[in-house]
């Protein structure tokens, strides 16, 4: 067995860790696995990290499980989390199962020819069978209130006043997440559990029923929530959460997150999120650290990311995206972009809209700049522009004497026109 401890360890995703954890998945071929709350059709960048942890126990020789939380996912799971959360139905929660089955593929083999094949379980399948006597006889009695009172997601919103506090279908979350510990271990010779830091709580809750109810030792192990160098929560931006599903995030904003993290994040990222070797690593870095202008390191992560969540041609067109706004570019750049992907990247940008029996007519280069879009103020500014050979039309320098026509429209609709590197003008033709 490869050491999946000592793996983490030097990537800076080892946490919290019961002691002889580390021994027995030496010593054995183990079971373990991670729990998702299936409350989205898609997974967003912060679940990246147990995906990736599950993928090192995989390639270590162990046998990683996916479980959803089909039935905590009806409950919501109050560590790290100041308000009660919105309970979703089976039918949502069935959909959303089967969208993420998809996304889990992208990383973990599940092919059924390995020994240690990846398995996805659903809570729901066996929670859905218990009555709440049955529950509260054989689970609940193991598991004192003192003992669960003592933990922190728990104390921490207990303490707050009565208006928000916590309700009993919280409160038992632990429980149930215990619960779902030991019945893999019962039925899937499942001995580790593995999560975020928030969750040590109600991972331990398990080992702790796991102890008392079969007098047998489970193991438990967590990784650090990922933050930014500034403290900020890693995984949003200011449109919120960036997904991994491209109907939510498109590949251009999941490219650009990764292209624009800073240095210091750059350096952390590219061990949690890549699967190159320790030798590797120090060899980018050390790379990057020579003209950081370069930024080596957001472009690899960047590209070893985009490429493992949505393909090697995702990728190519958000490189070209990308090239349109910061790079060299053409026309046919600008023209084999989708024009979904077309808006993003000129959102924002300021915008005129002229009909197109003007465009078919044909337009003299400086009305269009100053008078027909006002990018630039006046006649006078736009024939200088053009003296300095500062204006580009759809990324191509154009001269004084150009007429824009028909022919300069992209995707039947759109003429781009810019000076210098940075400005802008978007000029939609309806």
């Amino acid at each position: 067995m490869k050491e999946f401890i000592k793996e983490l360890k030097w990537r800076g995703m080892l946490h919290d860790v019961i002691p002889g954890t580390e021994e027995h998945l030496l010593e054995n071929k183990t079971v373990g696995y991670i729990g998702f709350d299936p409350t989205s059709d898609s997974l967003h960048i912060g679940s990246l990290v147990p995906i990736f942890i599950l993928k090192h126990y995989q390639n270590a020789g162990h046998t990683p499980i996916v479980l959803l939380g089909g039935a905590t996912g009806m409950i919501g799971d109050p560590s790290g989390k100041s308000d009660e959360r919105n309970l979703l139905d089976k039918k949502i929660l069935k959909h959303n199962e089967k969208k993420l089955k998809i996304q889990f593929e992208k990383f973990l083999d599940f092919n059924s020819n390995l020994s240690n094949k990846a398995l996805l379980v659903n809570n729901y399948d066996w929670m859905s069978k218990f009555s709440i006597i049955d529950f509260s006889r054989d689970i609940g009695k193991h598991i004192t209130v003192n003992y669960m009172m003592g933990k922190e997601s728990v104390k921490k919103r207990i303490s707050k006043d009565t208006t928000q506090g916590m309700s009993f279908t919280e409160f038992t979350y632990q429980l149930i997440q215990g619960y779902d510990f030991l019945h893999l271990y019962k039925e899937m010779n499942c001995s580790l559990q593995m999560g975020g830091s928030d969750q040590w709580g109600n991972i331990t809750t398990g080992t702790e029923l796991i102890r008392r109810k079969e007098n047998q030792k489970a193991f438990a192990m967590t990784c650090p929530l990922i933050k930014k160098s500034d403290g900020s929560k890693f995984g949003k931006s200011e449109g919120g959460n960036i997904w991994l599903d491209k109907n939510k995030t498109s590949v251009y904003k999941f490219y650009q997150y990764w292209l624009n993290i800073t240095d210091e994040d750059a350096v952390n990222y590219i061990k949690v999120f890549t699967f190159l070797t320790k030798d590797k690593v120090e060899d980018f870095v050390k790379e990057h650290n020579k003209d950081k202008t370069r930024r080596l390191l957001q472009n690899k992560i960047a590209e070893i990311v985009t490429t493992m969540v949505h393909g090697e041609e995702d990728l190519n067109n958000a490189i070209k995206a990308s090239k349109v706004l910061f790079g060299k570019s053409s026309k046919e750049d600008l023209e084999s972009l989708d024009e979904n992907t077309f808006n993003e990247i000129f959102e924002g940008v300021p915008s005129s809209t002229i009909s197109l029996k003007k465009i078919s007519d044909g337009i003299k280069i400086e009305n269009l700049l100053a008078l027909d879009t006002n990018f630039l103020k006046s006649m006078s500014e736009a024939r200088r522009s053009l003296k300095e050979n500062s204006i580009s039309v759809n990324k191509n320098k154009i001269s004084n004497t150009y007429v824009v026509s028909k022919t300069d429209l992209i995707n039947n609709k759109y003429i781009l026109l810019q000076r210098g590197r940075k400005n802008y003008h978007l000029v939609i033709v309806k």
